[in-house]
């Protein structure tokens, strides 16, 4: 699938739980990891997820905060994947900074220049990807 979502994660979908309005749906990961997407029920629907079926996860790179340290907080987004940093490519304005994650995928995220440099960002920075649920779009074939 060609699209402007930097990251684009294969999986299989392991659950989905559908409601009235809204449905959970989660992917498992080569290498482990987990992410979980929230769309309309009748995209669920639309799209046939079930336990077993192959599926894409579309997040943003705009939509991926990183977090260096938590220093004891707790974040409501579902989805933290820890990785590594592994380039940031530096821009005028914003950075694009890629993190290498266990099981050899890459997720990548949008930061501003004075967000990264506030972090420290830089090759070998351990550093969680942050997002919400909401902020993931599933793609799957009939």
């Amino acid at each position: 699938m060609k699209t402007t979502a930097r990251n684009q994660f294969a999986g299989t979908v392991s659950a989905v739980e559908i409601g009235p309005v809204s449905a959970s749906v989660t992917l498992a990961l080569a290498g482990g990891a987990e992410i979980t997407a929230t769309l309309t029920s009748a995209a669920a629907k639309r799209l046939n997820l079930a336990q077993g079926k192959q599926a894409l996860g579309l997040i943003k790179a705009s939509a991926v905060v990183l977090v260096t340290d938590f220093d004891g907080w707790q974040l409501s987004a579902r989805n933290q994947l820890a990785g590594t940093v592994s380039r940031v490519e530096r821009g005028a304005v914003s950075s694009l900074v890629v993190l290498a994650l266990p099981g050899g995928q890459t997720i990548t995220a949008s930061v501003t220049n004075e967000g990264a440099d506030a972090l420290g960002l830089k090759a070998g920075v351990p550093a969680t990807a942050v997002f919400k649920a909401y902020a993931v779009m599933v793609a799957a074939k009939p």
